[in-house]
């Protein structure tokens, strides 16, 4: 008996040590700034690197591809949890082809910018791209937001104005506490976690043009989300479900076209 209470005991501590660590050092489990698993790609697109003030002492650095602003619609674009901006160099090559003007931002504590990721930073981040843009001549009815798996939650929270001319969501989560679930079923997730990104309680609030991309394959964020957040938008609303991609999606003529139409959806 003695020995089954030291067991318990020992497995109850070490459950505690878990959950204590992961409370404490989750934001570090969330946000890779260093992870950089698609670099080496040529740059193949005209941009100005630009600096966004968004706190003091804290300028992030961006790029702004720009094309025609008072003829196209400017892109927002808003990374996912990893890398620096080298790492959408891919995916920028094949957007510049678009008759769209884009800004693609770091978060803070990304691409060797200063300060700390949250949910709230991030979302002070993308406000304050907004209204950089507006500074530039560009009002939110010519901005169409765009979201890359952890940048759809902020592209949906700022979607809630309702002022911007479409929103796109790339591999969506439904929220950061239902994905975690998914890799920590043993914890109890909807006590720990800090930063909640909710979109599926938000887009309900969402009334402007949405496309959601989701690939079947995803291993990441499971394609279930990307459903059930379609499901649950409002309309206009349009899909691009791949069967073949995963978490990135590869931007090929099938997806291309999908935002080639929703672009001419917004003109």
């Amino acid at each position: 008996m003695k020995y089954l209470y030291l067991a318990l005991s020992s497995i109850i501590l070490a459950y505690i040590v878990i959950v204590v660590f992961t409370y404490l050092y989750q934001r570090k489990l969330l946000y890779h700034p260093s992870e950089n698993n698609y670099t080496g790609d040529e740059i193949q697109f005209e941009y100005k690197e630009v600096f966004i003030e968004v706190d003091k002492d804290i300028k992030l650095k961006s790029w702004f591809l720009e094309k025609d602003l008072k003829k196209y619609k400017t892109i927002l674009y808003f990374h996912g949890n990893a890398g620096d901006l080298t790492n959408r160099v891919h995916k920028l090559n094949e957007l510049y082809k678009l008759d769209v003007n884009i800004l693609i931002i770091s978060w803070r504590g990304f691409s060797g910018n200063l300060g700390k990721p949250s949910e709230k930073n991030l979302y002070n981040d993308a406000r304050k791209s907004v209204d950089w843009l507006n500074n530039a001549g560009i009002e939110n009815k010519n901005i169409i937001l765009y979201g890359e798996s952890l940048g759809t939650g902020v592209a949906t929270e700022l979607g809630q104005d309702n002022s911007f001319a479409g929103i796109v969501l790339e591999s969506p989560f439904t929220s950061i506490a239902d994905a975690a679930k998914i890799y920590y079923p043993y914890l109890p997730i909807d006590l720990l976690i800090k930063d909640r990104y909710d979109s599926l309680k938000k887009i309900k609030n969402l009334n402007i043009p949405i496309l959601i991309m989701h690939g079947k394959k995803d291993d990441v964020v499971p394609f279930k989300m990307g459903v059930e957040l379609f499901e649950k938008a409002n309309n206009p609303k349009f899909s691009y479900f791949s069967d073949n991609d995963d978490h990135m999606m590869e931007f090929n003529d099938q997806l291309m076209n999908a935002l080639r139409n929703f672009l001419g959806f917004n003109t």
